[in-house]
Parts: C-alpha cells; structure tokens; sequence
C-alpha cells in the first residue's frame, strides 16, 4: 500500500506542473489556520498539494527560445482569506554566481537575481500593480501604466518575504496581502499575472511565465489569467479594511544669513487615514503630514520647493489610486502641491467605469511654474491656496475615454479652473502589427496672476487651450512614433508641469528594427531617425509673432543591445535653435551618444550621456564650442556580518566656450551618496553634493560676471520593524557660501501604523 501511495504522489507531481502549464497558473484556496509561515521553506504541507506552473519563456536576450534546463523555475499560488501567498523555486546550477545584495527599497533591477510578481486584479490589461524582490530579500514594488508604458515605483506595498538560499538555487515565499490590491466590487473581469525571473549571471538573462514579445506596446498585453479566483473574489470584496497612520516629527533648525542666526524648535503631529470600506471604494486623507524624511535619495530641505518640484513622487497619499489617475504631466503634477496641511481623496472602481476626486491645502512655498515660448517663468508661492482635481474615464475593450476637472485657488487673489477630455485607443492589424492613438485637450480660465514684483495678484480673466495627440505603430521591423502638441499662449495649469506655452511642437520618430546581429555579437540593433520642431503661436497681448522656429532638431543614429546588459546609443544632432523672441535661428550641430552597462557582479550601474558640439548660451545669444556630460556610477558590496554597502556617483557638466579661451558659462554638480544596510530594515545614509555655476567674460556680449555655489550635507539613520512602522534621525547642513546663508538642521521622526 505504501508503494501504491508513493507512485501515485510522483504521478502526480508530475502531472500538476503539466496541467498547469497548459491551462495556466491555478491558485488553492486554504483556510486561514492552512496558511504557510513565510520563511522561504517550501516544506509546509499546503504546498504539497498546489498546482505547479512551469511554464517560463526567454524574453531577455532576444532569442525567443526555450529558457535553460539548468534555470528550470516553478510557481505556485494560495489564497487565505486575507492574501495571496506563492512559492517560487529556482534551480540553478551556478549557485555561487548568484547576484542580490542589501540595497534601497525600490532598487531591484536586472543587474540583480530577483523574482518579480504582477498582478491586475482588475482584468483590463491598463495597469498592474507588481513586486520585485532579490536574493537577500530586498523590494522593488509600484504600479505599472499601460497607457505610458511607465512603472510607478513610488508606492510601498505591504509585501511580507522571505528567501531560502539552496545548493542548487533558491525558494521564495511572497505573502501579498488582499487589503492592497484594487478590483471592482462586481462584474470584473478575471485576475491576471506574470511572473518574472531574472537570472543576469546568465548572459542577462529574464523568464517570463508568458511569451512575450518585444515589439509588445506594453508588458501587460500577454498577462495570464489566475485560475480559480472567483469565489475568492466574492468572499473578500465586502470586507473592511482600515489603516491608521500616525507620526510625530520634532525638528530644531539654525538658520545663518550674513552673520545672523535664527534657532528654531518644532514639535509636530500628523496623520494619514486610509479606508477601503469595500472593494470598490477607497478614501484616503492626510493632516499636517511632515515629507521631509521622505525623500531618502535626494536631499531635502526645509523651503527647497524648487529641489522638491523635480523629485519623484514618493507620498502616499498621492500614489493611492494612481492607475485610475492615468494623466500625463501636463495635465496633473503631484509635485506642485507643496507642503499640504490636509488633504482628502476618494476613488471608485467599477468594471467599465473610475473615478478620483482630490482637494488639499497647500502651505506657502511652493513654486508656481508658467510657460512662455522661450523661458520657464518661476515664482514663490506666498500664500495658501486650495488644489482640487476630479477625474472619470470609461474603459472597454481597446478604448478608453476620460474626462477631468483641475482648480488651484488663490482666495481673494483669483484662480486657475481647467477642464479636460483624454482618450486611447489600442488595435491590432491582420500582420499582427499593434497600433495605439491618444489625446488630452484641455481649456483653462486664469485670474490670478503676478505683478512687477512678483507679488501674487488678481488679474482679468484669461483664457487658453491645449492640444496634444499621440500615435504609435509597432510591428516586428518598425517602432514609430508621432506627436503633436499645441499650447495656447493663453494657456495656465497651475496643477500640471508646463514649462513651455504658446508653442506648437510636432515629434517624429522612425526607428528600424535590425533584430540580432550575430557576425556583431548584438542582441538587437535598431537604425533611428529623429524630427523635431518647436514654432510659436501668435500673440497680441505679449507681442510674440507667430510661426518663429524655436527648435528644429533632425538626428539620425542608431540603437543596440549588447552582453553585460550593455545599451549603447548615438546620433548626429543636425539643430537648430533660438534663444529669444526675434533672435538668431542659430546652429547647433553635436554628437549626442549613451551607453549604460553592468560589466561586473559589485557594480550596479554605469550610465553615461554626452553632447559635443555647438552650444547654444541662451543668455549671451550666441553659440560656441561646448557640451553636456552626465555620468551615473553605482556600486555594490557585501560586507561581513550579512551588512551591505551601496554608493551611487553623479557628476554632470555643461559648459559654452568663449571667445578668450575660457568658458563663458558652466555649470557643474556632483553627488556622492553611501548607504550602509545593517539589514533588510536599516540603514545610514550619507550624502555629499555640491552645484556651482559661473557667467565669465565671452569677450562679445560683456555679460556680468557671476558666480553661484551650493554645498549639501546630510546623515539619515532610519529603521523599519515592519511595514508603516519606521523611525528615522537625520541631519542636514546646507550652504550658500558666497550668499552667506546657511541652514542645520537636525530631524526625528516616529511613523506607525494601526
């Protein structure tokens, strides 16, 4: 009998990962109490008896063959009544060549071992919500955009793992709890996943658990349908999830200018409410929030909306529901609410239907951004104001129409109101060849304005409009791409990042896809050709005449893939530019090239970009022998005790040469940043950087002489026990050396949830 017994357990064990491979990835429903501790063990009873999946497919390199015997990789699912839980298994035969070390949250990438999860548990294709996580435990998780063909790594979900290294590889155990996950209450459509391996010691290699192509307008389009979830679906959508988040921030700052001090101490309090009373609902609200721990990469000052308005998104309350939110920078820019005092949100999910709906009270402070063909008119936001924004969108089946209202209001100084419509539509041709259209018009109503001294000010109501559209065509042999843009000079959005108005901008690229290159050692080679131009529109109140070419650029190049993740790129910059209103149509010829690689196991990263040529010095209205560099440097090291250390390196320079053999301008900056990881829950970070930039005698124009310097130094200590629970101690210097002016301060912050 025991024979019996064990042969029919091998049968079928052998016959759960092919079932399973044909039909799809299936999950087992297991009561509670069944529920498998997340140690990275596979050796819980529960998993003995679900469903296996096998079925990987090679996306990276491009080759399209089998993945190797020697990388087999298998999934499984459960779901409980509070989550999904899977198990991973990954054999490899180069156990030792296994790359994954401490590292940020949100820093897994393909220089790494990891194994990735992805999920829409709404069934559209347009967005998911996905995780990544390495060797030494370490999370990458956001949200994916179809639409963009963008990943959002801003939100932190609450993702409990655990991993086992083995003689012959790794196991994996990932508890994604169903409180996070958004989905209509009724008449969605089936969940979908992907599951991803990356394997770099192996030529770079990805798994993927569907096979997709590369030519692929997003990396939704081949997701496959998780088996067995509609009871659980039914089960979960009517319970109540509830999150509290208090914090307490104590901040003592000195602040110096030309010899005087001003010492501050501050106590604050904040909370953060996150209510999800049934599946289709979710209300979130802040009060007196404190960011300024937030931003661990970057550094972040008391006032330094400038730096803050260029950061990633990385609040919570701005992320939540950010796949229904779907618009483009124009349209709505989280970063242009500054320092909210309280702020509420509401989003609703149904099958074919979304909405959000948003207001905040913005502090003082923030910068108010408004375009004009040549310049970017920057100004301080000395009072409250209230930013509101409601947004809809209907989906079906390739089409999505939506519809939005934006309002920054001023009070008694006026406002800025914009209606918007916005609209895709994805297809498919009988070659296989995918097409995807869209669009985003909008209309906007202003009154409040600035004076001569840029005052904040009531002003006669002005209007304007907006125009952008977007078509993109792939097939095996082309990617292409065109867009067009129109902004009125009328045009305000005080919520929206718009540099540029009164402009109409037409972006055409070809790119030729060449496949491999096997005499080259290539793994893709595409041939590109770029057009782009910039004209004004006219103007009356501004005097700006109509049809004047600000920018023309025609750069041919071309485009390649290479082993050690290798990207390189090059283009011949044939431009034109204008530097302002009736000036010179000068040329700018240059060399414009990239690379980014991973030669070896300790580095991360190394990502250059450089322009040789003509420059053009916008304040001089000349052009001159000049160029832009950036390098990007990351490095990895482990340490004994299981810690970790983590540097990144960031020098740019752009310089124009003048006529006396110097530089008439330059502008330079470096960033030297190390973290040392403790464990996956700690860490000290220490930042350096340092930006100067200098106008000298070009020995034509005579421009004045000047000099800016900017010195930053910070020390963060933060610790994480578990999700929503952190402290966190930092200390931050900055200085302005030839203004005089200085700030210290040092900041202890208390996050927790309930």
């Amino acid at each position: 009998m025991r024979v019996l017994r064990s042969a029919f357990v091998l049968l079928l064990c052998l016959w759960l990962p092919a079932a399973a491979s044909d039909h799809g990835l299936r999950a087992l429903r297991i009561a509670q109490a069944d529920t498998p501790r997340i140690d990275g063990t596979l050796d819980d009873p529960a998993w003995q008896g679900a469903p296996v999946y096998d079925n990987f497919h090679k996306h990276q390199p491009r080759d399209g063959n089998p993945p190797a015997s020697t990388l087999r990789t298998t999934v499984q699912l459960l779901i409980d009544e509070h989550a999904l839980v899977f198990a991973i298994r990954a054999w490899d035969t180069a156990p030792a060549a296994l790359r994954g070390s401490l590292a940020r949250r949100d820093k897994v990438g393909l220089e790494q071992d990891f194994i990735g999860v992805w999920i829409d548990p709404v069934g559209h294709g347009r967005a998911a919500q996905f995780v990544r996580i390495n060797t030494a435990g370490v999370v990458s998780d956001g949200v994916y955009r179809a639409d963009d063909d963008e990943s959002d790594l801003g939100p932190d979900f609450p993702i409990e793992t655990a991993v086992k290294p083995l003689p012959d590889g790794y196991s994996m155990e990932v508890r994604w709890p169903l409180s996070s996950l958004r989905f209509p209450y009724a008449g969605g459509r089936a969940w979908q996943l992907l599951v991803e391996r990356s394997v770099p010691h192996a030529g770079g290699t990805l798994l993927l658990t569907a096979p997709l192509k590369t030519d692929a307008l997003n990396q939704l389009a081949f997701l496959r349908e998780i088996e067995g979830m509609g009871a659980t679906v039914e089960t979960v959508r009517d319970r109540r999830f509830v999150e509290l988040r208090p914090e307490l921030t104590l901040r003592a700052a000195r602040d110096g200018v030309d010899g005087r001090r001003e010492r501050g101490l501050r106590l604050e309090a904040g909370l953060e409410v996150n209510l999800r009373p049934r599946a289709d609902w979710v209300f979130n609200g802040i009060l007196n929030p404190d960011y300024s721990q937030i931003e661990v990469d970057q550094p972040v000052s008391a006032g330094a909306s400038n730096i803050a308005l260029s950061l990633p998104e990385k609040r919570g309350f701005f992320l939540e529901s950010s796949d229904v939110l779907g618009l483009p920078l124009p349209a709505f820019y989280s970063r242009t609410v500054f320092d909210p005092q309280w702020g509420a949100r509401a989003t609703w999910r149904a099958s074919h239907l979304d909405a959000t709906a948003m207001s905040l009270r913005d502090e003082p402070g923030g910068l108010v951004l408004r375009g004009r063909p040549y310049a970017t008119l920057e100004y301080v936001q000395p009072r409250r104001s209230t930013a509101s924004l409601w947004r809809t969108r209907w989906h079906g089946d390739g089409l999505l129409l939506g519809a939005f209202v934006s309002q920054r209001d001023y009070h008694a100084f006026g406002r800025n109101d914009v209606l918007g419509l916005d609209g895709q539509w994805r297809g498919e041709d009988a070659e296989g060849a995918q097409r995807q259209a869209a669009f985003v018009a909008m209309h906007s109503r202003t009154t409040a304005g600035f004076d001569a001294s840029e005052a904040l000010a009531r002003t006669p109501r002005r209007e304007g409009g907006y125009l952008w559209t977007k078509f993109v065509h792939s097939s095996s042999d082309w990617w292409n791409e065109a867009v067009v843009e129109a902004i009125g000079p009328g045009f305000v959005n005080d919520n929206g990042f718009l540099p540029q108005a009164g402009i109409a901008r037409l972006q055409l690229d070809l790119n030729r896809i060449l496949g491999r290159q096997e005499a080259l050692g290539l793994h893709e080679f595409e041939a590109h050709l770029g057009l782009h131009e910039i004209r004004t529109l006219g103007d009356r109140s501004g005097g700006q005449p109509g049809n004047e070419v600000v920018t023309r650029e025609i750069r041919p190049g071309f485009w390649l893939a290479a082993p050690g993740q290798t990207r390189f790129w090059t283009q011949l910059g044939f431009d034109r530019q204008r530097a302002r209103q009736g000036g010179r149509l000068h040329r700018t010829p240059a060399l414009h090239a990239g690379v980014e690689t991973v030669p070896l196991p300790w580095v991360s990263k190394i990502a250059a970009e450089v322009a040789l040529g003509r420059q053009l010095d916008a304040d001089a209205d000349r052009v001159g022998p000049g160029g832009n560099v950036i390098l990007d440097v990351g490095l990895r090291f482990p340490l004994p005790r299981g810690w970790a250390l983590e540097l990144d390196h960031h020098v740019n320079r752009a310089w124009v040469r003048g006529t006396l053999g110097q530089d008439a301008f330059s502008d330079t900056a470096w960033r030297w940043l190390a973290m040392l990881h403790f464990s996956p829950r700690d860490s000290l970070r220490v930042l350096a950087q340092n930006t100067w930039a200098a106008r000298r005698d070009d020995g034509i124009t005579q421009l004045e002489a000047w000099s800016d310097r900017q010195i930053h130094r910070s020390v963060l200590y933060r610790y994480r026990w578990r999700h929503g629970r952190t402290v966190s101690a930092g200390y931050v210097d900055d200085r302005m050396p030839l203004a005089r002016s200085s700030t210290r301060a040092l900041t202890v912050q208390w996050q927790w949830e309930i």
